[in-house]
């Protein structure tokens, strides 16, 4: 996958007011294929990396076939700035349907800038959806966006090293994690795991997998859950699994990137996405294995942060029938199919079969435990730097008292948490 989506995904993007002018736009009610279409262009927004060139060529020219007269243009974006492009284009009409984060959807509706598809989700094959891939799409119990596409994180192992330190196997539990570790440092590897301190994303994975949360409702108010016992089991994991890292304890997985690091043959393991895995020209594909983050028993992976995207469309469109149509379509069990024959994991289980690489063999079993932040439409106050998840991270490892600090940055998020966009 290209970095471009997945640095991005589970990044909330600023999101600011969508003017409420959308909800008095003329709009096409039809929908089903039955309106009048000739003439008319359906404007798509896609994020660069997502859709491979062989699906959005392919839709066109099915979506055209099924529609005749109508015509779909499909425009790349840019992750970079997209926050208020695409609100300036929600509250204008300019776009129909637009692929969006999880962690900004609820935000967006919650400006008033997306159709409340709760109607439709039926017809678009939403009976079918994993219920914890689609949650990011509804806001109040209503629907407004469709799920497209997840992908959550791996060990990502070196063969050669761990070979050579005697390994044989994968281990399927921390325990057997923890003995692999120690034998790769035995064997004098630099980082039996490369993790820097405020990588979020797996600690997020690792309370999730606890049956914790980082965010909890008390008394109708969302407040910050570092101070949990889940959430300080969870530390607990990733402190021990961070010891056998030289990574600091006060930078993340993008400083410097670790995918430029783990080729350099130092590395025996590493946490991430598939993109993150060396391309054949700087390791030989044969070399590089992966399997789930281990759980504490063997018949259950870690959970894991599910980033993806979903698929919305805009409340001021002028083409909402149309609009459906494309959804209908991009979430056909053929499209979808072809997403996850590309590395993805589809919107529906019944689909996981397609995902055949080995990053899906070991993403697709640790997907069932995962989780997205609080669907909150304010949640991206929390991730806005300085991250106080981050901050509370690297101060523990080094050195800080973990119960005084849960608590400072356990407020940091409340109060975050209570601010408006």
């Amino acid at each position: 996958m290209k970095r471009q989506l997945i640095a991005a995904v589970g990044v909330a993007a600023m999101v600011v007011g969508v003017a409420a002018c959308g909800s008095s736009a003329k709009k096409d009610d039809s929908a089903g294929g039955s309106g009048n279409y000739n003439g008319k262009t359906l404007t798509v927004w896609l994020m660069d990396g997502s859709a491979p060139q062989t699906w959005q060529d392919g839709i066109k020219a099915d979506f055209e076939s099924q529609y005749p007269g109508a015509k779909l243009n499909i425009q790349i974006q840019k992750w970079d700035g997209i926050g208020q492009k695409l609100t300036t284009a929600l509250s204008e009409g300019s776009v129909d349907v637009m692929e969006v984060g999880n962690t900004q959807t609820a935000g967006y509706a919650a400006s008033g800038g997306l159709m409340d598809l709760t109607s439709a989700k039926a017809d678009l094959g939403g009976n079918d959806w994993a219920a914890n891939l689609n949650a990011s799409s509804v806001l109040d119990g209503k629907q407004y966006a469709a799920p497209w596409y997840f992908t959550n994180r791996v060990v990502i192992y070196n063969k050669g090293l761990w070979s050579k330190a005697g390994i044989t196997g994968t281990p399927k539990t921390l325990d057997e994690y923890y003995a692999d570790l120690d034998k790769l440092k035995a064997a004098g590897v630099q980082d039996p795991i490369y993790l820097p301190g405020e990588e979020w994303y797996t600690y997020f994975g690792l309370l999730s997998g606890e049956g914790g949360q980082i965010a909890k409702q008390v008394g109708g108010k969302w407040v910050g859950n570092l101070e949990s016992p889940e959430a300080k089991a969870a530390f607990a994991t990733f402190q021990k699994l961070q010891g056998y890292s030289t990574a600091p304890k006060d930078k993340d997985e993008a400083t410097p990137q670790q995918d430029t690091l783990f080729p350099k043959g130092t590395i025996a393991s590493m946490i991430g996405l598939g993109w993150e895995a060396p391309a054949p020209k700087d390791m030989p594909a044969d070399n590089v294995g992966y399997f789930p983050v281990p759980g504490k028993t063997a018949d259950k992976p870690s959970g894991v942060f599910l980033g993806g995207s979903n698929l919305a469309i805009a409340q001021a469109s002028k083409n909402q029938g149309l609009a459906k149509d494309f959804l209908k379509l991009a979430l056909s069990d053929k499209f979808e199919g072809q997403m996850a024959s590309a590395g993805l994991i589809p919107n529906k289980t019944s689909l996981d079969s397609l995902a055949t690489t080995d990053f899906d063999k070991a993403a697709l079993p640790a997907s069932a435990n995962g989780a997205t932040t609080p669907n909150l439409a304010n949640w991206s106050n929390v991730e806005n730097d300085p991250n106080p998840i981050k901050d509370f991270l690297a101060a523990v490892l080094q050195g800080a008292d973990y119960d005084s600090t849960a608590k400072k940055y356990d407020d940091e998020i409340t109060k975050r948490l209570g601010q408006s966009q």
